[in-house]
């Protein structure tokens, strides 16, 4: 007689999951990450628009001290949240591996490097340039906070944290919001163009803390990354142009920012 300590494990075979547990398990993914996040930043949007003064005279700081004075507790703290940026990632490429075929069914995988690397450096430089014009437009006709990308002290280890904070942004939006969710409702009988709409509109909601412009900017952005991993099937490209993309925008300003007239500033 055996007790449940000595007993051997038999292993299981699911089936595939009904339509309900899929939409259960998207909620729950979403709802500890983005949508999460969506809803914070659609808070904190009609904050601004009831706080007096313009728009645009209000800043939305990307990359805040998390306890100033104190640089190795921020490293600590730093360092923290991009691995918990992580975890959604680890979650939705779990859940892909019990069903749905894990990484390569988002293409999350080493099989073409030169390829996926030189899609992403381009398409980082077509959409970085696109999206620098568009926030600057933004902001100039006060639709759009000034973000700040930086407000970490100048101290040795503030341009490895905001890159590592630029490629934890780029992993886990495109896994998640990309390839993830397309792959997911494609799943669940959604028409693509719906699915892809989604995929940007949640996108874009969680970039409203930026103002409209943040808004409409990552919808046409998530359009965009959205329709190339419907065609391709790839999401690397896409993590690459992302954190690419975040990671001249944090860097660069740090180091342009009050030597250049055109990169608004924080008064």
């Amino acid at each position: 007689m055996t007790d449940a300590a000595t007993a051997p494990i038999v292993a299981s075979e699911d089936g595939p999951p009904t339509r309900r547990q899929l939409g259960a398990e998207i909620g729950v993914v979403l709802g500890m990450s983005f949508a999460a996040s969506a809803l914070y930043a659609l808070i904190r949007y009609v904050g601004v628009l009831t706080r007096p003064g313009p728009v645009r005279t209000q800043v939305a700081q990307l990359n805040g001290s998390a306890a100033p004075g104190r640089p190795w507790l921020d490293l600590a703290l730093q360092l923290a949240d991009v691995l918990t940026g992580v975890m959604p990632v680890l979650l939705a490429v779990y859940l892909l591996t019990r069903h749905g075929g894990g990484r390569r069914v988002i293409g999350l995988d080493g099989r073409r490097p030169g390829p996926d690397v030189a899609r992403g450096a381009l398409l980082a430089a077509g959409i970085g340039g696109i999206g620098l014009g568009f926030y600057l437009l933004a902001w100039h006709s006060g639709a759009n906070l000034t973000v700040a990308p930086s407000g970490l002290p100048d101290v040795w280890w503030r341009i490895p944290v905001l890159v590592l904070s630029a490629w934890q942004n780029g992993v886990a939006e495109e896994v998640v919001v990309t390839g993830y969710l397309l792959v997911r409702l494609r799943e669940l009988a959604v028409e693509p163009r719906w699915a892809l709409a989604a995929s940007a509109v949640l996108r874009g909601s969680y970039h409203l803390y930026q103002g409209l412009g943040g808004f409409f900017g990552n919808v046409a952005m998530g359009l965009v990354f959205g329709r190339l991993f419907q065609r391709n099937g790839r999401v690397l490209p896409l993590v690459i142009a992302h954190s690419l993309i975040d990671t001249v925008a944090f860097v660069g300003y740090v180091l342009l920012v009050g030597k250049v007239s055109w990169i608004p500033a924080p008064r």
